[in-house]
């Protein structure tokens, strides 16, 4: 890659990292300090100490993460190491001069929790999208997946965000509801992030088993105007040849394929699943 390219890259990964430690620092200060609800992750340790000690929550993330970088780095690669780094210098900057500037939020909890959870999930899914990380759980999650491959990284991160969160309520808060608070921002955090990482654009997929694919496939098409794949497939017990087309639609018109299907062929066999994106012709497009 050239200098230039390089420069270009790290000025986008500057600008990002700006907007997303908005997000995440006016989350975190504007809404959950003086919510009185733990936060998972190094920024519900950093709000521990806050309120223990009066060590700026920037700051307090900023020397928790110290130590857990250089001993996960070996773990991460240099590259996104570095890209951390700089992510989590901005961030603390962020939060504890920026935040600061704007007013703080003193009203109901549950809506303190939401716009934390809706603020800080977009913050980071901004921050995964460039390869970069805010550092401290993360940089601990990947090293246990690295050492620990068979594990999941959805578990690893559910009993370190667990654990923070039970810490924050036994040590400071003491209260039940903020308990409950927490878990709420964990929870809306994680669908925010898959929700910008992964696509709003989540529909259906549908796998059709039948004799009729060509007819299925047009009837499809009329109906919607997506086109199907038509694949060959033999059944494991009859030994027959089969059709089975493959078609991706929206939520709204699964309902109407899979009627339609049943009438051409009550004898086929219908799959349906989740897809959380659909890129191509018909769907979103590709940037």
């Amino acid at each position: 890659m050239s200098y230039k390219m390089k420069w270009k890259e790290l000025g986008i990964d500057i600008i990002v990292d700006i907007a997303a430690s908005m997000l995440i620092a006016v989350g975190i200060y504007n809404f959950a300090l003086n919510a009185n609800f733990p936060v998972a992750g190094f920024s519900g340790i950093a709000i521990i100490l806050y309120h223990l000690f009066g060590l700026p929550v920037g700051a307090g993330t900023l020397l928790l993460n110290v130590p857990v970088a250089i001993f996960c780095y070996k773990f991460l690669g240099r590259t996104f190491f570095l890209k951390s780094v700089k992510t989590m210098i901005i961030s603390s900057v962020f939060m504890d001069y920026i935040a600061p500037m704007f007013p703080v939020y003193d009203g109901n909890r549950l809506l303190a929790a939401l716009c934390m959870g809706v603020l800080g999930g977009a913050g980071y899914a901004i921050v995964f999208m460039r390869g970069s990380s805010t550092g401290g759980q993360d940089f601990i999650s990947m090293s246990i997946k690295k050492v620990k491959p068979h594990m999941s990284l959805g578990i690893i991160t559910f009993v370190l965000d667990t654990s923070t969160i039970v810490l924050g309520s036994w040590i400071v808060f003491k209260d039940i509801d903020g308990f409950i608070y927490g878990i709420i921002v964990t929870y809306l955090m994680a669908i925010v992030m898959d929700r910008i990482l992964y696509g709003v654009d989540e529909g259906k997929m549908t796998l059709i088993v039948t004799e009729h694919g060509a007819e299925v496939a047009e009837s499809i098409d009329e109906y919607s105007g997506r086109g199907s794949t038509i694949l060959k497939g033999t059944g494991s017990y009859s030994k027959k040849n089969k059709d089975v087309v493959m078609c991706a639609c929206n939520n709204k018109q699964m309902y109407t394929i899979k009627k339609m299907v049943r009438k051409i062929d009550p004898q086929a066999f219908t799959i349906i699943m989740e897809s959380n994106e659909v890129v191509g012709e018909g769907f979103k497009e590709e940037v």
